[in-house]
């Protein structure tokens, strides 16, 4: 102020001087630092501005605080003051040295900035009353965490987010690709192509939000003829705006030539019918929103056929009250009928007929006609016999099988006789199926009649080829033995595979008395056999197994019974036929063979009627090693010889054995026949043989010759 003096008396004038502000920038970029008022601690300056400029690298922010602080107090800081500012917002403004109404200072408060730059600015007015000391303050750089901070969609990810010192990346789940923006997750949705005659398309993980950034493409293409309908779920939710149609998210529908949409918001499009057999479904979606999606069902239509009349006796598969193009229709017949194809007249299992695309059936349905088994085949030795009286060879049509010779029976039994014309054309038995029977021999039927009067074997009658088919001749060589063994004996065929005889015949001798049997190989068995010195005539047949009775006795002969089992199967013929079991008798039934009943005995033993031989101690009669070769005992015949005998009482029997032998007993298991006077019996080479009783449908096995 400048004083001046004049003499008309003392006036002040105000010197308007320019106040020039002192004013420096200063920038900050370490990771940490300090800054403080000029002159600090003493009196800063006035008429100053001052200003830093903070920056740290991307992914930190700064934090700030004041360890001093003392500048001139101002209402709303008017004078002087700090002013801390970030991206043009300020963040504090401070002065004074105590807080008051209108006054703030920072005490303990630490500030932090949005981003990774901050500025603060100090300034000073042209006076102070007092003298003030200023400021110390202090910056660091802090690490934000990205994937916390949710408030800016900016830096938002889609969907995993993982944070790093100075930084944040972000991932996807497994399906989905990251966009270039490297924030929004997106797939790849495009190129599929859908063929089958149904089937459902989504926004991918409907109803949870669709993806961001993609762009799905879905043809769906099915054969000429159909149509494609589309139908639309309830739920539809894609994201939309009010005022402009589907600017950001929406489905668009290309059929033929036509295209449909775009579709978005929460209404469903509903029912579609495209009228074309080649659809594509177009979604894009931006990068932002969150809505669920939808999905559409589509469907083929074909062209519809009319339901065809079912010809009589047939059936078809599928029912239904419509067709459609491609669909199909099998037709059966009943059982008992076959399908008839007209044209060529070929007969089929089944036949199918096609829906076409124009609505007509491929062709007309078949016709069902009646299985005709035609003549049925003749059966050996036997004649045909027809169940109805035309002849008929039609579905249901009965047959039966006679054998033409009362000596044959039907094999393997009776109840293989009748046949009926089964649903496919053939002869059908329940318990055979389609296989013939067969008229085989009839068991203890001989091929010849029997002479009405029979002598003994023993200088007996010769039997005729036939009349004794099956009697057996075995032959043994008991080769373990040394020296070694030869004999043979008698047996009855049972069956094509099994012969009957006595366990005596098949026991190998030993010193001891042990009950071992001959070994199968060292036994030969001879059919249809009648000269007994020509086998080469005859049918011969190893051994497989021997089945000696569990409880044979060799001491009294109780039990004398065993099985043979041949390695291969005999062909029945006029010779060689089977012997008749006994039926199978119950307890109270009267013992078999009834007395005085006669069977007839057979066999190739010893013809000299001096040779039937009994111990003088009442001990059973041993065979010799080679019976033709001895000549003291007699000459074995070479024709079969026969003769019949009656059964003796089984208490005259018993009581005839006791009075010679105190060591051989009858037993329930044995029964004797023969006369009083004798003369007439079986021997050495007979034993095994069987005892035909009443008729050939009884047989017993002689126990001894």
């Amino acid at each position: 102020i400048l004083a001046l003096y004049c003499n008309v008396g003392l006036f002040l004038f105000p010197l308007l001087v320019p106040v020039v502000v002192d004013s420096q920038l200063l920038s900050l970029s370490g990771m940490y630092g300090s800054l403080q008022s000029p002159n600090f601690p003493e009196p800063y300056p006035q008429d100053m501005e001052l200003q830093w400029n903070v920056t740290v690298p991307d992914g930190f922010r700064i934090k700030l605080y004041f360890s001093h602080f003392n500048l001139e107090p101002s209402y709303l800081c008017e004078y002087d003051y700090v002013k801390v500012e970030a991206e043009g917002e300020v963040l504090a403004l401070f002065c004074g040295a105590e807080e008051t109404d209108t006054e703030a200072v920072p005490a303990q408060q630490v500030i932090n900035s949005p981003r990774n730059s901050l500025s603060i600015l100090f300034s000073s007015d042209f006076s102070n009353e007092e003298s003030y000391s200023g400021f110390m303050a202090h910056y660091s750089a802090e690490d934000v965490d990205e994937c916390s901070d949710r408030s800016d969609e900016d830096l938002f990810c889609d969907h995993f987010c993982h944070n790093y010192i100075g930084g944040y990346y972000c991932s996807c789940r497994y399906g989905y690709l990251l966009h270039t923006d490297n924030r929004t997750c997106r797939v790849e949705c495009s190129g599929g192509v859908f063929r089958e005659r149904s089937g459902v398309l989504s926004s991918v993980d409907f109803p949870a939000p669709y993806p961001k950034s993609s762009e799905c493409l879905y043809r769906i293409e099915v054969e000429p003829g159909f149509r494609l309908l589309l139908q639309f779920d309830a739920t539809f939710d894609v994201e939309d705006h009010p005022d402009v149609s589907c600017p950001y998210d929406y489905v668009k529908i290309t059929a033929g030539s036509r295209e449909l949409g775009p579709f978005c918001g929460d209404r469903s499009p509903g029912v579609i019918d495209t009228s074309s057999n080649t659809v594509t479904v177009f979604f894009h979606s931006d990068n932002s929103g969150e809505n669920l999606g939808w999905r559409l069902t589509y469907t083929a239509i074909g062209s519809q056929c009319p339901v065809p009349e079912i010809p009589s006796n047939a059936l078809i598969y599928p029912i239904q009250s419509e067709y459609s193009f491609k669909d199909h229709i099998l037709f059966t017949c009943e059982p008992g009928y076959r399908l008839l194809k007209v044209r060529d007249g070929e007969f089929l299992d089944h036949y199918q007929v096609d829906c076409q695309s124009d609505g007509s059936w491929s062709s007309s349905p078949p016709q069902c006609q009646m299985v005709d088994c035609g003549s049925p085949k003749m059966g050996s030795m036997a004649d045909v016999v027809f169940g109805n009286h035309d002849n008929s060879t039609l579905f249901g049509s009965t047959v039966r099988y006679v054998c033409r010779d009362n000596t044959f029976q039907l094999h393997p039994n009776k109840s293989t006789s009748s046949y009926s014309c089964g649903q496919n054309g053939q002869w059908i038995n329940s318990d055979v199926g389609t296989k013939l029977p067969n008229c085989l021999p009839a068991c203890g039927q001989p091929s010849r009649t029997l002479p009405p009067q029979v002598k003994r074997i023993v200088g007996g009658w010769s039997a005729e080829p036939g009349l004794f088919p099956w009697q057996i001749l075995l032959s043994v060589e008991d080769l373990s033995r040394v020296p070694e063994d030869r004999w043979f004996g008698s047996g009855a065929l049972l069956s094509e595979s099994w012969v009957l005889t006595a366990a005596h015949v098949l026991r190998s001798r030993r010193r001891d008395t042990s009950i071992v049997p001959v070994a199968p190989e060292h036994v030969k068995v001879f059919l249809g056999l009648h000269n007994a010195r020509d086998k080469r005539l005859a049918t011969n047949r190893s051994v497989e197994e021997i089945f000696l009775h569990p409880d044979f006795q060799p001491n009294n002969y109780n039990n004398d019974i065993a099985l043979l089992k041949l390695k291969d199967r005999v062909e029945l013929n006029k010779v060689i036929r089977p012997v008749c079991l006994p039926p199978a008798q119950n307890t109270d039934d009267p013992p078999t063979p009834l007395p005085n009943s006669l069977g007839i005995i057979a066999g190739w033993g010893i013809s000299n009627p001096n040779s039937s031989m009994s111990s003088s101690h009442g001990d059973p009669p041993t065979l010799t090693s080679d019976p033709a070769a001895t000549a003291d005992l007699g000459v074995t015949s070479d024709l079969l010889q026969y003769v019949k005998l009656p059964v003796v009482p089984q208490d005259e029997c018993q009581a005839s054995y006791t009075s010679r032998s105190v060591n051989y007993n009858i037993t329930n298991n044995m029964f004797c026949a023969g006369f009083f006077e004798g003369g007439r019996d079986t021997c050495l080479g007979d034993s095994g043989g069987a005892f035909p009783v009443g008729g050939a449908n009884r047989t017993k096995a002689a126990s001894t010759g």
